[in-house]
């Protein structure tokens, strides 16, 4: 079991290098499972029973399974993930030509480790945006091979490179791609319209234009000498979006759940598509009773906000409160702050706690040190938008925001075990 569910998450991980190839990636595993595409712009008609799911801007999906028990009895059990990671964005106009070398411009997205870019082999994937024949439509691209680095400068160089040293994301990132002899030079979306033909057999009149992200081509693998870990890229926050769709798949309940990963968390979620938008209730207000009904709903729910938290590092334990340093391979963490960067509260904590007690699935704290600022997730967005209680958890991890995270290898089943209680339970108090 805990072998497959690793091996699933590292394909999971290949097939999704960008936030719209995680979307997809998913819709394809709920429609094999038997979920039904719904589209935001058409009538719906769902039914008891039924399972069905729904995406919105290509990058955010909420999949959904209406129990045969009433919402207005049993409420709804959430599980809230996203779909995004930090990486290096392609630029409108970004071509670059210096030295005789042909580069990309690229723009910092979110909170990134800078350094870890460096001497990677990189590609490229996202969304193209296309004219052929007079009609505009838009296509995903994976250029899968590597076919850009970031070298660094040599140590000979930059003598302070060991010592520290601020990147410069202008000057400092922008990939080499390609040398061209002499007064050659490339032109970016020549090269996009190329791909749309190999990738797909379509021929563009013109790229209009895109959303393309760099990322590492190295493969996610289980790693260490006992094999404890998962490294890869994009854990932060791929990671607990598998863990939800292999609970929500394999859920054989009575009761209605929902899975919700969206897009642009790492920015602040404040888009038609993330947290802070609409999409989650716009959809549960076209599933469930309106009025006093749907209140009623939301506070018979509960949201299990599901991101990755801050592993104790052996190098930098000092980082951490002492009685608060999760440890890898020790289950899932209960994410806790008074200032509200984390949703939780004693009751949400308290039922969680209880589901892992009952699955015998080992659980942790978190609580960051008083002297330094906390990250925030999903949690406390849903909770103020939508009203829902909420608890925010995840999986312990190392180098989050860096090119290649780490995680326990044993943690998964762990997170998995637990949201498929968590689907199951027929109390959520």
């Amino acid at each position: 079991m805990r072998a497959e569910l690793n091996q699933g998450l590292i394909d999971f991980l290949k097939a999704s290098p960008t936030p719209f190839h995680a979307t997809r990636s998913m819709a394809q595993r709920l429609q094999a499972a038997g979920f039904r595409a719904l589209d935001e712009r058409e009538p719906w008609h769902t039914e008891p029973g039924g399972r069905y799911y729904v995406t919105r801007n290509d990058s955010s999906i909420i999949a959904f399974c209406l129990g045969h028990r009433a919402p207005l009895d049993g409420g709804l059990r959430m599980v809230g993930a996203h779909t995004d990671s930090p990486c290096l964005r392609v630029k409108p106009q970004p071509e670059l030509q210096r030295q005789g070398f042909f580069q990309l411009g690229v723009e910092v997205y979110g909170g990134a480790l800078l350094a870890p870019w460096f001497d990677r082999d990189l590609s490229l994937a996202g969304r193209v945006t296309f004219r052929e024949g007079g009609k505009v439509q838009s296509l995903l691209i994976d250029f899968e091979q590597p076919i850009a680095v970031i070298p660094n400068l040599a140590i000979h160089l930059n003598r302070e490179a060991n010592q520290g040293w601020a990147i410069n994301a202008q000057t400092e990132l922008p990939p080499i791609l390609a040398q061209f002899p002499g007064e050659d030079s490339a032109d970016f979306r020549a090269v996009l319209t190329e791909r749309l033909a190999e990738e797909h057999g379509i021929s563009a009149d013109a790229v209009l234009d895109y959303e393309l992200s760099f990322y590492d081509t190295q493969s996610a693998a289980v790693i260490g000498l006992n094999q404890d870990f998962i490294a890869g890229a994009r854990l932060d926050n791929l990671l607990s979006c598998y863990a939800g769709l292999q609970a929500l798949i394999e859920a054989d309940s009575d009761e209605s759940c929902v899975l919700v990963c969206t897009d642009h968390e790492e920015v602040g979620s404040c888009s038609a598509c993330g947290a802070d938008g609409p999409f989650l209730e716009q959809v549960l207000r076209r599933v469930l009773p309106e009025g006093d009904a749907f209140v009623r709903i939301i506070q018979k729910s509960l949201l299990v906000s599901a991101d990755n938290a801050h592993g104790v590092h052996p190098n930098y334990a000092d980082k951490h409160d002492a009685n608060h340093g999760p440890k890898l391979n020790a289950g899932p963490v209960i994410k806790v702050n008074s200032n509200q960067r984390y949703a939780t509260n004693s009751e949400t904590a308290g039922f969680f706690r209880h589901l892992c007690l009952a699955e015998e699935v080992p659980v942790q704290s978190f609580v960051v040190r008083s002297d330094m600022g906390c990250g925030s997730t999903i949690g406390p967005i849903t909770a103020s938008q939508l009203g829902v209680p909420t608890v925010d958890i995840g999986l312990p991890t190392f180098a989050m925001h860096s090119i290649r995270e780490l995680a326990g290898s044993h943690d998964l089943a762990h997170l998995v075990r637990v949201l498929s209680a968590f689907y199951g339970s027929a109390e959520l108090a």
